[in-house]
């Protein structure tokens, strides 16, 4: 008789996709509310957005069963340091825990693709992109996910300068105002919605500011 080889593994990609464009004293972190397993959809209005701190949002694409793990573990990180420090951890502290978590789970890693986006110390936006095993980087803007190969090329155009000697940036924030960056978001959403049956149905946009926090949603193609 032949063999037969077991075709299982502990992962899954539920698909969907992730935007953060930081500017001059805001941050707007964006993700589509679709989930699905292979050609299924799960569900249709489920948030990839989450709080780690009130000046510290991530939203991750992936293996939704890894990111809710790794947004339990950071939260219960977060309240310690609230415990030891009396205060909030700062985007930039998030962003290195954040690493250093992923860093530590890298022999059998979070299968999770996350964008970490907020305001720094400064009041300045900050968003820092993340490989899974923990390797990142401070940058202007990012995207993750499915359809992050249609939409970074679009923030490439949009937002970098056309001379590969200007690159990288100066500085990690982009030109753009807060509903400059807001419209541009639901710009590339709604195109990558056309290309990529993981991405769709609808919309959530976290906007962070010295004002606080708000979020809005756009409906989205749901075939």
């Amino acid at each position: 008789m032949t063999k037969q080889h077991a075709n299982w593994s502990p992962y899954d990609n539920n698909g969907g996709s992730v935007v953060a464009i930081a500017g001059a004293d805001y941050c707007v972190v964006a993700a589509d509310t679709r989930m699905s397993t292979g050609y299924s959809i799960l569900t249709r209005g489920y948030s990839k957005i989450s709080k780690l701190a009130d000046k510290a949002y991530m939203a991750s694409s992936g293996f939704q069963a890894d990111v809710k793990a790794l947004q339990k573990h950071l939260s219960a990180k977060h309240s310690i340091y609230q415990h030891q420090h009396n205060k909030q951890m700062s985007c930039p502290a998030m962003a290195q825990l954040l690493s250093n978590t992923l860093y530590f789970k890298r022999f059998f890693p979070y299968y999770a693709f996350n964008v970490l986006g907020g305001l720094d110390t400064e009041g300045k936006g900050c968003v820092f992109t993340y490989d899974a095993v923990g390797s990142y980087e401070r940058v202007g803007y990012s995207a993750q996910g499915s359809g992050s190969t249609l939409i970074m090329p679009f923030l490439d155009n949009q937002l970098k300068s056309p001379s590969p000697l200007l690159l990288p940036a100066v500085d990690a924030v982009t030109p753009l105002s807060e509903g400059e960056a807001i419209d541009l978001v639901k710009t590339v959403f709604a195109s990558a919605t056309e290309r990529d049956i993981y991405t769709g149905d609808r919309l959530e946009i976290t906007v962070l500011n010295a004002n606080g926090t708000r979020t809005e949603f756009m409906e989205l193609r749901k075939d």
